[in-house]
């Protein structure tokens, strides 16, 4: 382990959010708020930094170090976070600060407020800006505008990007990180333009850009985005919810006109699919609830859209639906966006390789002397990868078993703590019953919030960084060699 490394990647990255924090001091001093909630963190973080702000003469990072440090970096980013809300008073509890900012980093949109429109302009916009912050990557933010490492950035990369595989785009580690992130906020600024343009605030407009970008879902309005009851809106920000839970390098390809590799992308036709049957299932299951078929495509549309890719806005209260049509949001939970995108779940693209390998297998059963071979995106999958996908299901379906069985203890009923354990896990934010898209987390114990927490990160970083980070041997200087 690179300690001396690590702690001045950890200490970049405080310094970071130092410099994070005073957009929302800007906005405090534009409405005439007290900036004090945000000028004592940013001093903190600054303090805190300083013991780790000489560069080591050994700047290598490797797997181990690469999951530490995102782990350690996501916490870390959490817990000074969340003393705006302490600070400010809107959210006194510690633990529940916590949550709330757990919630924004990892863009699950998972709230304790019962009310968010109370809340101060500058710590609506810190709230939400947590969202943008967090959606495409705290490490990958960090590495576009800081290059520090000696080539070994790959690693933090893997250990924060959402996806059973991630690769360069390009040849420089921070090249790639900066395409990402020039991508990501040209599209976050193009989504305040058209809400602009079509009356909504500006304000406001920043807030919303900032969940769908983020495939979060913070609002700031107790109605979420079903306040402004706007066709128009639903079908923008909808759409780009979508737009973001697409992988971003199909963005850059389109970029320099790799057209072939776009429309070849198996998960990205796996994704339209699902979304436009779900769609369709569900607008022809409600449309006895609403006056036209189009109004119902309408509700649907949007509702799917902000499910799967785990945003998490609201319009109607779902709640009230068919069982039918809650059963399809549920599922939509699992699957999720795409890998490489902002959004959350297990990703398109496994669930694809899951579906291919399981086929194959069937076959092979049928034909034991038949030599299969599975591809995706037009690659033959190796042994290596197919097992990271069953690996990931594996610990996945245990970190959830576990989780669910120790948040029934907190005594509600099996469909509002499988869904709020699923919005969690998922990063999605709302469930069902307690939970729905009307309601919030504040019933639950403190314990429940900081397991809760944890399953947001363990979402959020693909399981692994989060577990590693209590194991024993990743902390040990000596190379460990595994023999099985």
């Amino acid at each position: 382990m690179n300690y001396q490394m690590i702690g001045f990647v950890i200490g970049r990255i405080l310094w970071t959010e130092a410099a994070l924090l005073l957009l929302p001091a800007l906005v405090a001093l534009l409405y005439g708020e007290p900036a004090l909630p945000f000028l004592g963190p940013i001093l903190l973080l600054l303090i805190a930094g300083l013991p780790f702000r000489k560069k080591p003469k050994q700047t290598s990072l490797y797997a181990r170090d690469g999951f530490a440090v995102v782990a350690l970096a996501w916490v870390l980013m959490s817990a000074f976070g969340a003393l705006p809300f302490v600070i400010s008073g809107y959210i006194p509890h510690c633990i529940d600060a916590f949550f709330e900012t757990v919630s924004g980093f990892t863009t699950t949109g998972a709230t304790i407020l019962t009310a968010v429109e109370p809340l101060s302009q500058s710590v609506l916009f810190w709230r939400s800006f947590t969202h943008w912050i967090g959606g495409m990557g705290v490490l990958v933010f960090v590495m576009a505008v800081l290059p520090m490492t000696d080539g070994h950035g790959m690693h933090l990369l893997r250990a924060e990007m959402p996806g059973p595989s991630v690769g360069k785009l390009v040849s420089r580690m921070s090249d790639t990180a900066k395409i990402l992130y020039g991508i990501y906020l040209v599209m976050t600024l193009i989504e305040i333009v058209l809400l602009v343009l079509g009356g909504m605030p500006l304000f406001d407009s920043c807030i919303h850009a900032f969940g769908s970008a983020g495939t979060g879902g913070f609002s700031n309005k107790n109605l979420s985005v079903g306040a402004y009851d706007s066709t128009y809106f639903d079908v923008v920000i909808g759409i780009f919810m979508l737009l973001f839970g697409v992988n971003f390098n199909l963005y850059y390809f389109l970029l320099v006109r790799r057209f072939r590799d776009v429309f070849r992308s198996e998960e990205l036709w796996a994704y339209a699919a699902i979304v436009g049957a779900a769609v369709l299932a569900i607008a022809a299951d409600i449309l006895h609830m609403y006056e036209s078929f189009g109004q119902s495509l309408r509700y649907s549309f949007f509702q799917v859209a902000s499910i799967i890719t785990t945003t998490g806005y609201a319009t109607a209260d779902f709640n009230l639906w068919p069982t039918f049509s809650k059963g399809i949001l549920v599922v939509l939970m699992f699957i999720g966006a795409c890998a490489g995108s902002t959004g959350g779940g297990i990703k398109v693209a496994r669930i694809v390789i899951l579906a291919k390998t399981s086929w194959g297998d069937m076959r092979k059963m049928l034909h034991p002397n038949a030599v299969t071979t599975t591809r995706f995106e037009g690659k033959a999958l190796t042994d290596k990868h197919i097992r990271s996908v069953h690996l990931f299901l594996t610990v996945y379906l245990l970190v959830f078993t576990v989780s669910f069985l120790l948040l029934s203890l907190d005594g509600f009923d099996i469909v509002t703590t499988f869904t709020a354990l699923t919005a969690c896990i998922n990063n999605i934010g709302p469930g069902l019953e307690v939970v729905g898209p009307m309601g919030n987390f504040s019933a639950f114990s403190w314990w429940s919030k900081l397991l809760l927490s944890f399953d947001m990160l363990v979402g959020r970083l693909e399981i692994f960084p989060m577990l590693l980070l209590f194991a024993p041997s990743i902390w040990q200087r000596r190379r460990i060699v595994w023999r099985t």
